[in-house]
């Protein structure tokens, strides 16, 4: 079966162009949602068990962010089955990604996903966030689902570079987890995110050091 014939790809086709991403990324990340879907039978790497399901709230979920990645690489924390790290290395080639995570099930997972993929910008490191001994290396972190705010800073904070930033992705409510922010970090933006075909609504939350820029 070609990508084309997938039964999601036009519906990936549509979503990638309302977030102004090249369709031209779809056979990849079809190749991804395909090897999701067939491992999640066997290892629950996601609570999603539906293909269609996990387009809308893991891929596009996931690529909503992607205009804000301008940065030359990133971290992705906490990363479970690759989400947002891998969407993001496929349609961003030239940007390095590590995907951090400890559950060796899924660390097994993404390393599959990486050699059928040929992800040669990936990286997948098997470790909590706090243990990753890599201090200033990366010019943004990212966590989709780990801890609050503060939470994702007290353990990978240490990674970013004195000018890097955290990219939060983050629901409706997040005056609460800003104002819990030490002194030393400070929010310097929040966009609002469009996801194709979800109703949530979504922010971006741009954290960096206080002292930077």
């Amino acid at each position: 079966m070609t990508a084309t014939d997938h039964p999601l790809h036009a519906e990936l086709c549509r979503g990638l162009n309302a977030l102004g991403i090249d369709p031209a990324h779809a056979p990849a990340l079809l190749a991804y949602l395909d090897l999701l879907a067939r491992w999640n039978k066997t290892y629950n790497l996601t609570a999603i068990r539906d293909p269609c399901e996990m387009l809308g709230k893991h891929l596009l979920d996931s690529l909503a962010m992607h205009s804000y990645f301008t940065q030359a690489n990133l971290a992705d924390l906490g990363t479970g089955p690759g989400l947002p790290g891998i969407p993001l290395a496929i349609i961003r080639p030239e940007a390095a990604v590590s995907l951090v995570e400890s559950n060796g099930k899924k660390t097994r997972f993404l390393r599959e996903v990486v050699r059928q993929l040929g992800l040669r910008n990936v990286t997948v490191i098997e470790s909590r966030a706090e243990a990753v001994a890599e201090p200033g290396r990366y010019q943004a972190i990212t966590a989709r689902a780990m801890d609050r705010l503060a939470g994702i800073l007290a353990v990978g904070g240490h990674l970013l570079a004195p000018d890097g930033v955290l990219l939060a992705m983050k629901g409706p409510q997040i005056a609460d987890e800003i104002a819990e922010l030490p002194a030393v970090w400070r929010v310097s933006a929040v966009h609002p995110l469009q996801v194709p075909g979800l109703d949530a609504e979504r922010q971006l939350v741009v954290v960096q050091r206080a002292e930077a820029g």
